[in-house]
């Protein structure tokens, strides 16, 4: 996947699919290396705060985190 692919599934990622890759996914998984990881973590952090608190909550629960 090239990086802009990488930024487009980012943006486009559910609050819920961006927590179940951060979970389960490999260290090295390219999506966390980087830049694409800053933006990663920017959007998951961004995408967080427009849930309600318990929608977060339940999210995390749903995972297994």
């Amino acid at each position: 996947m090239t990086v802009e692919e990488m930024i487009t599934w980012i943006d486009n990622a559910s609050y819920y699919d961006l927590t179940k890759k951060w979970r389960f996914a490999k260290t090295d998984d390219p999506l966390f290396i980087g830049e694409v990881g800053d933006h990663y973590i920017n959007v998951m952090e961004r995408k967080k705060k427009e849930l309600a608190p318990e929608e977060a909550a339940k999210i995390s629960k749903e995972i297994g985190w």
